[in-house]
């Protein structure tokens, strides 16, 4: 999210979370004041290989209740980020992103199980994210996690039965993180076509 009537058009439908990016080579790289939300709303802060200490301060500036990982960081990384966090707050989340194309190993993720709350499987392209297309799902037939993940990467309105598809396999599903196929320009959402997204969701949303 970017702009702020938008943003409010966008929380009036409910979402658990509102992301903002903090990265300067992104389009929607975040530089303004959040409108007040509802509580029921984690608004959560997207970093890429952020210092600690500047992850910590927009923390604090925002109340962010999750934190976004979308860069290379590192299991010891984490650990110390989670340490500072904890510092100011016990009850904020920290999802680590991980990309995929084609195939994906997945026992990469398995020192990282104990640290961060959630994984993010988005699609490994040209950017950091927001690429607008999805990745080749059936390589979470491979998952063999128990830690809960977000499905991302160019999910939009023709996605909704292919989302339903993949949520009826059981897999560890947390949530469906929707960015680049709803929106008219960088950072501005269609909110309608996200209502109708959701209300098509196969769980509660």
């Amino acid at each position: 999210m970017k702009y702020q009537e938008n943003i409010e058009a966008v929380a009036a439908l409910q979402p658990d979370y509102l992301g903002f990016i903090f990265y300067e080579k992104s389009p929607r790289n975040f530089d303004a004041q959040i409108p007040k939300l509802p509580s029921t709303i984690k608004k959560t802060g997207v970093f890429v290989d952020a210092s600690i200490d500047f992850i910590v301060d927009k923390v604090k500036q925002y109340n962010f209740r999750a934190v976004q990982l979308h860069g290379n960081e590192t299991i010891e990384y984490c650990k110390d980020l989670k340490l500072h966090l904890e510092l100011y707050t016990k009850s904020i989340e920290v999802w680590k992103v991980f990309s995929i194309k084609d195939t994906f190993d997945f026992e990469v993720l398995t020192p990282y199980e104990n640290i961060v709350d959630y994984f993010l499987f988005d699609t490994k392209g040209k950017e950091k994210g927001g690429n607008g297309y999805t990745f080749d799902w059936s390589a979470l037939n491979n998952y063999n996690s128990t830690t809960p993940f977000i499905l991302s990467g160019g999910i939009g309105l023709d996605e909704i039965n292919k989302v339903k598809a993949i949520v009826d396999t059981g897999l560890p599903i947390y949530g469906i993180d929707v960015n680049s196929k709803f929106e008219i320009e960088p950072g501005l959402k269609n909110s309608e076509d996200i209502q109708t997204f959701k209300k098509s969701l196969p769980f509660d949303s």
